[in-house]
């Protein structure tokens, strides 16, 4: 179970329950049902409001993301040159879509809107490491590297 304790260190207002839930996601990668008690209790708020702050802001991760976070790009360039099926490719062969982790914790899958790489489009990041020019031998290859290590 993890340790809410620092949260002692985020003064008490609830003005800064998305201080706090960031600080939450950035120590354990998201926020678990276990922390949103803790948060909850802290501010003394309602667990309810704690949930609607997690489900309207997209920086939140409910989902303990995979060791290996893959960011797809979805930019203008990257959707011309094929992110879709980049994203396909990778959710046929992990079995997991957007926003999910495989069953072993390895892999989490997320579609992003620009990760800056436009002219080796398209693109993915692992952990934030850039892959370009990709196409479905290379995603393959690449997604077996990673299982390996």
């Amino acid at each position: 179970m993890e340790n809410f304790g620092f949260l002692e260190k985020i003064d008490k207002d609830p003005g800064n329950l998305i201080k706090a839930l960031q600080a939450v996601q950035g120590l354990y990668g998201f926020v678990s049902d276990d922390a949103v008690r803790a948060v909850s209790d802290y501010f003394q708020i309602p667990a309810a409001e704690v949930e609607g702050v997690l489900t309207f802001y997209a920086q939140f991760k409910r989902v303990k993301p995979g060791r290996f976070k893959i960011a797809v790009c979805d930019g203008t360039a990257c959707h011309i040159k094929g992110a879709p099926q980049i994203r396909q490719w990778i959710s046929a062969e992990l079995g997991i879509g957007p926003g999910e982790t495989d069953k072993d914790g390895l892999f989490s899958l997320e579609v992003v809107a620009c990760l800056g790489c436009c002219s080796l489009a398209p693109v993915m990041s692992i952990n934030g490491r850039v892959y370009g020019k990709l196409d479905r031998k290379g995603v393959s290859r690449i997604l077996k590297e990673y299982a390996a290590k």
